[in-house]
């Protein structure tokens, strides 16, 4: 049953689905709006991406606090003034407050090791399984058969029966 419900979804039928599929997505695409963001969407881009110097975790988009409503202000008379990019009004924010004050740590110098540390320690576990499950079969392919046991208790003379 299950591979006549393969033939069909790798027939004719199936082909046309998938093409229906592309070209929505592709219109999604298409039709998505790539104008320069407004002030007030550039504001809350770039207080997502600053966390709230008091609270712990939250972005000062989402806090409500008195050093939240500064930051947000200062992001709104910077973006207002139209003279920083984002990444520049994040660096002065960082530049002033310290680099705990980014949410998404920075790709470069020290910071990238919060980035390339758990990828090396996946590798490493992957690395590390593959080595542990290469012993174990060695080990399983040396353990006696039923074969092996009833071979050496011939060679010796012994019924198997006997302990």
């Amino acid at each position: 049953m299950a591979s006549a419900t393969w033939r069909k979804a790798k027939g004719p039928g199936g082909w046309a689905v998938l093409g229906v599929v592309v070209v929505a997505l592709l219109a999604v695409g298409i039709g998505r709006d790539t104008s320069a963001p407004t002030a007030e969407e550039r504001v809350e881009s770039i207080s997502k991406r600053v966390a709230c110097p008091i609270c712990d975790g939250e972005s000062v988009f989402e806090s409500r606090n008195n050093a939240s409503s500064a930051l947000r202000t200062e992001i709104k008379q910077q973006v207002a003034a139209g003279t920083a990019s984002d990444d520049d009004i994040v660096t002065f924010i960082e530049q002033r407050y310290g680099g705990q004050v980014l949410l998404v740590p920075r790709a470069t110098g020290l910071d990238s090791l919060v980035w390339a540390l758990p990828a090396f320690a996946g590798v490493c576990a992957f690395a590390g399984l593959v080595v542990a499950f290469r012993r174990w079969k060695r080990a399983a392919d040396t353990m006696p058969t039923d074969a092996d046991r009833v071979l050496v208790a011939e060679a010796r003379g012994n019924d198997l029966d006997e302990p």
